[in-house]
């Protein structure tokens, strides 16, 4: 055994790469190796002699495995080494430019709303893209006649046949969220709704989908003048400057009275500018809730009333980034994207101006 382990341990240092280094381990303690082939032999020694020469032939072997482990690590270093000596990179060279994504207008027209209405108290309220036609229009005094209840205007979700469940619709506006909001909370309440909603509509201005936000606000002494001064204020720090409005009679099953607002604009070379001139553009509609959305919610309408409001996040975007097609938002078209996004280190917000 001494003449083995001096056999091994000298070649295992003599190797110069790991395909020998193999071919040893092989001859040595392989299953057909020589210290492999003497281990078989421990069954033909007496007791005695298996005494002495087991544990002998059990410490070469480790010893011998050792001495492999230990010449496989240092080929790999030499190797790593040879190769780092040949590969030399240097590190300190700039890092190649890489585009970075961009954040879309809505989005950032839904924190800009978000923000200032905050700022006068408003908490935001969430809902399902897909509801109840209670919700969307029953809830919301929009009797079953009413032409926004027309698949060319809504779109239902497929029942089938023998189904006589009330019909699921895509919102029409973010309304239901006030319902909703109403029978969780109670009043008073002091609420925006921004989201998703749906419509069966496709030109310039209009898409099967786009963005809402609306509010409303409940308390026992809440009246028109309230509503002025909110969407007053909204629109001065939104648009960075003061901008008039003007209340015009209308009608919506869910408020009454109602006003379709205008806010105070120019137009030159076909380019609107909001705060000045001597035009007006409508932008939203408002109103004093009805007594009926109110029951609907499960407010008692002796005690409390309140208004409600809504506008398009898309057409805000629109009027204050000058962007002439409300189709282009959704077309994922990368130029666009580049040209209309915010980089996310430099966006507007409310403390450090919502203009750019």
């Amino acid at each position: 055994m001494d003449d083995l382990r001096t056999k091994y341990i000298e070649a295992i240092a003599a190797a110069t790469d790991e395909a020998a280094l193999e071919e040893l381990r092989l001859q040595a303690v392989g299953k057909k190796g020589e210290v492999s082939l003497k281990m078989r032999e421990l069954g033909k020694m007496t007791p005695e002699e298996r005494q002495v020469a087991g544990p002998a032939l059990n410490a070469l072997k480790n010893e011998i495995n050792s001495a492999l482990a230990a010449k496989k690590a240092a080929l790999a270093d030499a190797a790593l080494d040879a190769r780092l000596a040949t590969e030399w990179l240097d590190v300190t060279l700039p890092a190649r430019n890489r585009r970075v994504g961009s954040i879309h207008p809505i989005s950032q027209v839904t924190e800009e709303v978000t923000a200032i209405f905050a700022d006068m108290g408003f908490a935001v309220a969430e809902g399902p893209q897909i509801e109840t036609d209670w919700y969307n229009f029953d809830a919301l005094n929009i009797p079953g006649h009413h032409p926004a209840r027309a698949e060319m205007d809504t779109f239902y979700t497929h029942r089938a046949e023998g189904d006589e469940r009330p019909p699921h619709v895509l919102r029409t506006h973010t309304s239901p969220v006030q319902i909703r909001t109403m029978e969780k909370t109670g009043a008073p309440i002091r609420i925006i709704c921004p989201g998703r909603v749906y419509r069966a509509d496709y030109d310039q201005t209009h898409t099967p989908m786009f963005h809402q936000v609306e509010g409303l606000a409940l308390g026992k002494d809440i009246s028109m003048a309230n509503l002025k001064w909110v969407l007053e204020e909204f629109f001065t720090a939104f648009f960075g400057t003061e901008v008039k409005t003007r209340f015009r009679a209308s009608h919506f099953p869910f408020t009454e009275p109602s006003a379709e607002v205008d806010i105070q604009c120019s137009w030159e070379n076909g380019t609107v500018k909001v705060g000045e001139g001597d035009d007006w553009l409508e932008v939203l509609g408002s109103g004093m809730v009805h007594p009926k959305v109110l029951e609907a919610g499960g407010i008692d309408p002796q005690k409390y009333q309140g208004f409600a409001f809504g506008i398009g996040i898309d057409r805000l975007a629109m009027l204050k980034y000058g962007i002439p097609d409300l189709r282009a938002f959704f077309d994922s078209d990368l130029r666009w994207l580049r040209h209309y996004g915010f980089a996310s280190l430099d966006q507007p917000t409310l403390h450090g101006g919502l203009n750019r």
